[in-house]
Order: C-alpha cells, then sequence, then structure tokens
C-alpha cells in the first residue's frame, strides 16, 4: 500500500514485481550514472580554458562514444526481454477468475467453481470503518491462495477498462469483445489495492480493486461459504 510522501514503489508482493523492483534500480543506476558524467564533462569545459586537440579531432574518441551507449542499452535491454516473458508466462494455473469491467464496477467469475461469483462495488465514505481506505475498499474482495499460480481473464462489458494490481506487478486491459489473460503469485499474505488504469467515464476514479490472499486453508473455508450464500 502506498503512503503519501512516498518516494519509491510499492512493496513488492509477487515474483514479478519483485523483478520489476530490480530492473527499476539496475535502470536507475545506469542513468544517474551517465547523468553523473554528462554533467561533470558540461563542468569541465564550461570552467577550464585549456583545449584538449584529442577531443576536438580524435577517432578514437569517436568509436567509444559509439561503441558504449550500444553497450549500456544492451545492459538495459536484456534484462527487460527477460522480464518481458516471464510476465507472459502462464504454466499450469491453480485457480482461474475472469474479471469483468463494467460501468464503474468489477464482476469476478471462479471459472473452477460451478456457481462462484460476484460484483465488487466501492464503499461509500459513509460506510468505511476505521482502518479501511477512501476510494480503494469493495463491499467484495477478490480473495485468492497464496503461493498459487493464478490466471486472470480479463474483459469488458461496456467500454475500455485496465485491470491493475502495483504490489502485484499485474496490469491488462479490458477491452470489449476480446479476452486478454494474465497470471500472477501472491509471495505473502494480505491485502493488494488497485484501481481501474484506463479512463473509462465519468465514474472512472471510483472503480477499486483489491485482491485478497490468503493461506489455501482459509481459500477453501471462504469459497465454501460463497458457495452456500450463492
Amino acid at each position: 500500500m502506498a503512503h503519501p510522501s512516498q518516494l519509491g514503489l510499492q512493496d513488492a508482493a509477487s515474483p514479478v514485481m519483485e523483478e520489476l523492483l530490480h530492473f527499476h534500480d539496475h535502470a536507475l543506476m545506469i542513468v544517474f550514472l551517465i547523468s553523473t558524467l554528462v554533467l561533470y564533462i558540461i563542468a569541465a569545459m564550461v570552467t577550464t580554458k585549456l583545449t584538449n586537440k584529442y577531443i576536438l579531432d580524435s577517432q578514437e574518441i569517436e568509436i567509444i562514444w559509439t561503441i558504449l551507449p550500444a553497450v549500456i542499452l544492451i545492459l538495459i535491454a536484456l534484462p527487460s526481454l527477460r522480464i518481458l516473458y516471464l510476465m507472459d508466462e502462464i504454466n499450469d494455473p491453480h485457480l482461474t477468475i475472469k474479471a469483468m469491467g463494467h460501468q464503474w464496477y468489477w464482476s469476478y467469475e471462479y471459472t473452477d467453481y460451478e456457481d462462484l461469483g460476484f460484483d465488487s462495488y466501492m464503499l461509500p465514505t459513509q460506510d468505511l470503518t476505521p482502518g479501511q481506505f477512501r476510494l480503494l475498499e469493495t463491499d467484495h474482495r477478490m480473495v485468492v491462495p497464496v503461493e498459487s499460480p493464478i490466471r486472470i481473464l480479463v474483459s469488458a462489458e461496456d467500454v475500455l477498462h485496465s485491470w491493475a494490481v502495483p504490489a502485484l506487478g499485474v496490469k491488462m486491459d479490458a477491452v470489449p469483445g476480446r479476452l486478454n489473460q494474465t497470471a500472477f503469485i501472491t509471495s505473502r499474505p494480505g491485502v493488494f489495492y488497485g484501481q481501474c488504469s484506463e479512463i473509462c467515464g465519468a465514474n472512472h476514479s471510483f472503480m477499486p480493486i483489491v485482491v485478497e490472499a490468503v493461506p489455501l486453508e482459509h481459500f477453501e473455508n471462504w469459497s465454501s461459504l460463497m458457495l452456500e450464500d450463492a
């Protein structure tokens, strides 16, 4: 969960998000080193009165500043491609959930169960209890088991939406008439918040996403109670 004046990203709650955090730090360090070098060169050129003829006209230095950026781009591109393929990898999911975007709420259907589905609306401010977050809490949370591969099928019924949970490193567009899929594994129990990340109309800001990761035994108890209520 993000907090005011936070400078970094949210704590990772899935292996993919951990990889994204490491890549962010890796790329940021490269940018920092390049910025420091450029700033030093600018300061040196402005302050010194000496001129070096080998810098003004030198084939060797031109080779260096042509090859070095290419090497830096490769150092950024290879980890990026690795994570890109990891995010698309879906191996033997233990649970499949279909998330449908509506104006302006989400509906979830647990396709491995015969009749387990519900709508998830934002809780109005006046209905919040102490400790709940305004504009982020829902009346029904999407409950998933911890350390289990979860496949999410994402679509929309009316306009474009986007199902996004930053702590899990998940963001998938919901397109009417199209079924997109993504996957994640929660590495620890907890409650993770997200919001629709595609401008979808007047109440776009009021369709939050809440994922609650619980131990498998608690998930089975929850699913049994939901099926009894249905």
